[in-house]
């Protein structure tokens, strides 16, 4: 019997890509996504369920576990992918903005956890995937709210990973370096009051290396491999890197102290 993975955030990047990847591998996807109506390429896939799934609605949440069962009887992964990033001087975010930050990065993540773990805790069997990213281990300046999420998430998770492991589930953390996705348009809220003449040094700093992050990014389908081979390499491994500059990113911060990578990254943005 084909296993089934549901996947949050389904419609681009990341999560699209794992969609293909493990439709391609035999499995029975379930896409979610906040809007399928506009889906045309996933839902033409054998064994492939498209739903909705807005992780900020909770109604949303428990109809997508439900439609899973109805249509695959079980639900064997679970990856949280959805998620975008806050980028800005704490400063200048409405309050509005940070709270929906967390909802969607963390509190998010935790209500569709909750929804599938039943699942998980009567087959006694089932495994929990969160898509971190480097910046859950390390930060960029101006990141203080989307950093605050993924590690956040990290720490939920090696959490978690004791809770499930005695009733055979297990939890996997994917950890990805710049990737070529939306996160940059679409998935990123970028906010700056420009009156705060203060902290624009910093912001064109950073601006300038985003765009020349651009052209060093690795394809969602690199992460989608990832995802694929921590989900069925039947180790009880919990954090997998994705992307070059994940690995070297991750090795520097292992092996060097606060200060001299705090200071790399300042020597790399011109700071």
């Amino acid at each position: 019997m084909s296993k089934t993975i549901l996947i949050t955030g389904a419609s681009t990047g990341i999560g699209r890509a794992t969609a293909i990847k493990f439709q391609a591998e035999g499995w029975n996807v379930v896409a979610t996504m906040r809007s399928p109506e506009k889906e045309t390429e996933l839902n033409q896939l054998d064994n492939v369920l498209v739903t909705r799934l807005d992780v900020l609605d909770l109604d949303s949440i428990n109809a997508a576990v439900q439609a899973s069962l109805d249509r695959f009887g079980k639900i064997d992964v679970l990856l949280n992918n959805a998620g975008y990033g806050a980028y800005g001087p704490l400063e200048a975010f409405p309050r509005e903005n940070i709270v929906r930050q967390f909802n969607t990065n963390v509190i998010g993540l935790l209500d569709v956890t909750r929804a599938v773990l039943p699942h998980f805790r009567a087959a006694k069997s089932g495994m929990v995937m969160n898509v971190s990213s480097i910046g859950g281990k390390m930060t960029f300046p101006l990141g203080s709210l989307y950093h605050g999420t993924k590690f956040a998430v990290e720490g939920i998770s090696e959490a978690l990973s004791f809770e499930l492991e005695p009733m055979g589930c297990q939890v996997k953390i994917i950890e990805p370096g710049a990737i070529a996705t939306d996160f940059g348009g679409r998935s990123f809220d970028l906010q700056n009051d420009e009156s705060m003449a203060e902290y624009q040094g910093i912001v064109g700093a950073l601006f300038k290396a985003f765009e020349s992050l651009g052209a060093q990014t690795s394809p969602a389908s690199l992460v989608a491999d990832v995802i694929y081979g921590a989900a069925t390499d039947g180790s009880t491994q919990l954090r997998y890197t994705a992307g070059p500059d994940a690995e070297v990113f991750m090795a520097n911060r292992k092996q060097l102290d606060d200060a001299t990578f705090i200071g790399g990254v300042k020597q790399q943005l011109g700071l």
